[in-house]
């Protein structure tokens, strides 16, 4: 994994995550994909001054229940700010606790609460079931805020990769509806456009590790239940594909300069600028897909550093 052509681009500090990367994502390999990754040890004090908690809520009218996973301080205070946080794996894979050791530190330090949507994954259930599952969520959230100990003012969407592209539809989708006020969007390498697949100038350097053309080819395929590319894709799928981004919340995108999805995220933060929604846009040197995910490096602590300064801003803190 040390001879692509963009290797010589790499921070020195990520090249030893090029051997653990999966080389590409497919129908063959997608079960072993989905084995749970070991869980990263945590710190003690973390463990005891936070919590997480398994909830189960209705789905949208006639669909399944959804699983959430909540993480917050041991101590929340009143009305305090809250995430609804959607994980990666190119809607094949993940689950909902599987940021649990980047988020009891966020929990713990800006005093919130995250929620973590165990959405449906492809393609044993294509669009709109992840949508449907996120927006079940977020009425949930919104719904439920009091009681929660929520300020329901101070509520956002998060997400990386897959999840970041889920994050921007469901801020699309609630502008759309109406009946539900988001503060923020924080998108991690969101995964937007379907048409990245089919470029006929793709960059010639991103997307050679971790998240490969032909994984975003099998992803998109699976999500949308046909090829990608196509016309009449809806925008609550490919959040690239919307016409107007007009009155969208507050931004925060964070990408990688190698990173497969690096042109579509620059083109969605020039488009909402231009739709005047306020946009803090980060991209990273020598980085690659998922390196926000792994500590150890400079590069990734600057970008977590950042990220995190970027939600204590949008929580007002």
């Amino acid at each position: 994994m040390s001879d692509f052509r963009g290797s010589h681009l790499v921070d020195p500090q990520l090249v030893p995550l090029l051997g653990i990367l999966p080389k590409e994502f497919t129908a063959d390999n997608l079960d072993a994909l989905r084995q749970p990754f070991p869980a990263m040890p945590l710190p003690e004090e973390l463990l005891a001054a936070t919590t997480l908690e398994e909830r189960t809520i209705p789905g949208l009218d006639g669909e399944p229940d959804v699983r959430l996973v909540l993480i917050r301080p041991k101590t929340l205070p009143a009305n305090a700010p809250a995430v609804l946080n959607f994980h990666g794996g190119g809607y094949l894979i993940g689950r909902a606790e599987m940021s649990e050791a980047s988020q009891r530190p966020i929990a713990q330090k800006l005093d919130c609460l995250i929620v973590n949507v165990d959405y449906r994954l492809a393609p044993e259930n294509p669009y709109p079931a992840q949508i449907n599952d996120g927006y079940a969520a977020l009425k949930w959230l919104f719904e439920n805020a009091a009681d929660l100990g929520v300020d329901a003012t101070r509520i956002g969407v998060m997400g990386d990769s897959a999840g970041g592209g889920l994050a921007a539809a469901m801020a699309l989708l609630a502008r759309d509806k109406g009946e539900y006020k988001l503060a923020f969007q924080y998108l991690v390498y969101p995964m937007l456009d379907d048409r990245t697949c089919t470029s006929s100038d793709p960059h010639p350097y991103a997307g050679e590790v971790g998240w490969n053309n032909n994984s975003n080819r099998f992803g998109w395929s699976a999500l949308l239940g046909h090829e990608p590319g196509k016309d009449g894709v809806s925008p609550y799928a490919a959040p690239a594909r919307a016409e107007d981004l007009s009155g969208l919340p507050p931004t925060f995108i964070m990408t990688a300069a190698l990173d497969l999805f690096v042109e579509e995220n620059f083109e969605y933060a020039r488009r909402l600028l231009r739709a005047g929604v306020p946009t803090d846009f980060h991209c990273y040197p020598g980085a690659i897909h998922g390196f926000y995910s792994i500590p150890g490096s400079v590069v990734s602590g600057r970008a977590v550093a950042e990220g995190h300064g970027a939600l204590a801003r949008f929580f007002g803190a």
